[in-house]
């Protein structure tokens, strides 16, 4: 499912009422909910959202619930390896955005140890992952200007991986690793959510969805949710395109 927005503050409000709506779904079935944030400037939009008191009100207005954030659990897809401290940390990000803000235990804070070594990292965090849950109820994704989403980046085999949940991966420029969910996990949750902004994005959303499928070219075409359900969340200069011509059903499908 694509769902196109004008602006980008409408497209952050519409992911944070996303957010809600996930996690009161799987409260009410499943007694907790567990959501794995993306990195960049929409996500984080949408973040502060969450932890805005006003914002909350309109979501009473509006009828929404506030998350019981007690049964929240909180992952990462992908994570650069700095410290948790770093300007360039997505842990940092989301940590001063939302949850600073909001009443999550701080041991349903499951972050990516980026100081740690990247092999290192990656084993312990999938150790974590499997122990917290054996899917996500929520994957919140990007889509870079390459194709790429999480850190599956183009040409690398953790775009092929089958068994493995979590891998350590060198980022094209050479200059950091990092450490990303892999296709299995990825594809085994209940909803995944691309989350994708700005006229620079435009062409290769419209790739992803329409062009051949070539996940080790577009990595993003890896994400196909087995049972779940796979939703586009997208601005009108990021989807203009891609979402006025038919897309191939099967990108969608869950």
């Amino acid at each position: 499912m694509i769902e196109i927005f004008p602006t980008p503050d409408l497209l952050a409000d519409a992911v944070a009422r996303h957010i809600v709506a996930c996690a009161a779904d799987a409260i009410s079935s499943r007694g907790r909910f567990t959501l794995a944030l993306a990195g960049g400037s929409t996500p984080r939009a949408a973040y502060l959202l969450l932890a805005s008191d006003d914002w909350r009100l309109a979501t009473r207005d509006f009828r929404l619930p506030t998350p019981d954030w007690q049964l929240v659990h909180i992952l990462w897809g992908d994570e650069r390896c700095v410290p948790p401290d770093d300007p360039q940390s997505n842990y940092r990000m989301a940590k001063e955005a939302l949850l600073d803000h909001v009443p999550i235990p701080p041991e349903q804070v499951h972050r990516i140890r980026g100081e740690e070594e990247p092999q290192k990292a990656a084993a312990e965090y999938e150790s974590i992952l499997r122990s917290v849950t054996p899917y996500l109820d929520l994957v919140l994704l990007g889509l870079g200007e390459d194709g790429h989403t999480a850190s599956l980046f183009p040409g690398q085999p953790s775009v092929d991986e089958t068994e493995r949940w979590v891998l350590a991966v060198p980022a094209p420029d050479g200059k950091l690793w990092r450490v990303t969910l892999t296709p299995p996990i990825l594809n085994a949750a209940r909803n995944v959510t691309f989350i994708v902004s700005g006229a620079s994005k435009a062409e290769r959303l419209q790739q992803v969805l329409q062009g051949p499928f070539t996940p080790d070219l577009l990595p993003a075409q890896a994400i196909r949710p087995t049972q779940g359900r796979l939703t586009w969340m997208v601005d009108q200069a990021a989807g203009g395109e891609a979402c006025h011509s038919e897309v191939d059903p099967s990108i969608h499908s869950g």
